[in-house]
């Protein structure tokens, strides 16, 4: 979901300030959806960018900078999108981390968000005896001894989860279905990756849907 500010002018403080508050307010409405905060303007200032620094990029926010051309008698809209700070988590397959310990991550996130990265682990142990943990500063990866398919980011919202998880370019169309028609978000990451934003409830009403996606994404790394 995309909780958008649209505004003449430059950027200022109190239009960044109300952009995070319509993501914070639809945020808590869903929170088992994947919330991104937009702001178009004519112009995104440096101050802008100052100001997102400063928040260490924990919101996902996009920018994009919209002109107005005017071609012969027809006024033509150009929009540029300057920043993405949820671009990142395309790569995990590839990140390479420090490793940092469970403890780590029992410290920045809620408890409850870890609990579904165990059950996540518990399911898959039910086909793979023993799945490979690996605590990483960056995400927790998931997989076989031969390589990982699953990066979890427990977040420190009560009982919600980020997770990428590879499926597969045959299984790909076949899992886009499955997930539309539960009406569940995510986000077609990078090649067979998709990105889910799972909250415990959703794990509880749709265990059947998971637990399949889990197992299948598991047998396509074996």
């Amino acid at each position: 979901m995309y909780e958008t500010e649209i505004m003449l002018g430059s950027t200022d403080e109190s239009h960044i300030i109300r952009t995070i508050e319509y993501w914070d307010i639809e945020s808590r409405r869903f929170p088992s959806k994947e919330h991104k905060a937009v702001i178009i303007a004519e112009d995104i200032t440096n101050r802008f960018f100052n100001v997102i620094s400063l928040m260490n990029k924990s919101i996902p926010i996009i920018a994009i900078q919209l002109n107005a051309l005017k071609l012969d008698d027809k006024i033509i809209l150009n929009f540029t999108k300057v920043l993405d700070i949820y671009e990142s988590p395309e790569d995990e397959e590839d990140l390479g981390s420090e490793t940092v310990g469970r403890d780590y991550w029992e410290s920045r996130s809620n408890k409850k968000s870890i609990s579904i990265v165990d059950q996540i682990i518990e399911i898959i142990q039910t086909e793979y005896s023993s799945p490979k943990v690996t605590y990483n500063k960056n995400h927790i990866a998931i997989g076989t001894h031969r390589r990982n398919f699953m990066w979890c980011h427990p977040r420190k919202k009560e009982g919600y989860c980020h997770f990428d998880i590879k499926v597969g370019n045959e299984n790909l169309d076949r899992i886009k279905t499955i997930l539309d028609d539960a009406e569940l978000s995510y986000n077609n990451r990078k090649k067979d990756i998709i990105a889910i934003s799972l909250h415990l409830k959703d794990l509880k009403e749709q265990r059947e849907l998971f637990e399949n996606l889990f197992i299948d994404s598991l047998k396509n790394c074996l």
